[in-house]
C-alpha cells in the first residue's frame, strides 16, 4: 500500500491528507483491486503507465472513468496520452498492469500547504501576499 503524509495540524482542520502514490505500482489481482487501484488513479494529478493485456502500454493522464456498473468489461477510464491531444477509453477489464510513474502534480499543493506559506510569509512581514500559482514545469 502507498505511503501517506502524515497528517498536520492544518490537514487535519480541514478534513484532507494527499496520498503519496507517485512511484506506486498495485497489484490487481482481483476485481476489487483493480477497482480501488483505478478510483486511486482517477484522483491522480500526474500521468500513468498502464498496460494492456495484449502487452501495449499506454503513458497518460486519466481524466474521467465510468465505474458504476458490476461488469469489468462495461467501466471504462478515459485517457489522454501523453504527447498526444487525443482522448482514448480502455475498458477495465483490458488492464494487465497499471503505474503511478509521472510526477504528483498535486503533491504539497493543499489548501493547506497554501495557508502555511501565507502565514510564514505574514509572519515575517512580507506586504501584498497574494494567490500565484507554481509552475508544473519545475522539478
Amino acid at each position: 500500500m502507498p505511503d501517506c503524509k502524515a497528517p498536520g495540524a492544518d490537514d487535519d482542520k480541514l478534513g484532507f491528507v494527499h496520498e503519496n502514490l507517485e512511484g506506486w505500482i498495485p497489484t490487481l489481482a482481483g476485481e476489487a483491486e483493480v477497482r480501488e487501484a483505478l478510483e486511486k488513479a482517477f484522483d491522480y494529478r500526474g500521468d500513468l503507465t498502464i498496460t494492456l493485456k495484449t502487452g501495449d502500454k499506454i503513458e497518460g493522464y486519466i481524466f474521467d472513468r465510468r465505474s458504476e456498473s458490476l461488469a469489468l468489461s462495461e467501466c471504462i477510464i478515459r485517457v489522454i496520452p501523453k504527447n498526444r491531444r487525443e482522448k482514448i477509453k480502455i475498458a477495465y477489464s483490458e488492464i494487465a498492469a497499471l503505474a503511478f510513474t509521472g510526477k504528483d502534480t498535486a503533491a504539497g499543493k493543499s489548501f493547506a500547504a497554501w495557508v502555511k506559506k501565507y502565514s510564514e510569509k505574514k509572519a515575517v512581514g512580507e506586504k501584498n501576499i497574494g494567490i500565484e500559482s507554481e509552475s508544473l514545469d519545475d522539478e
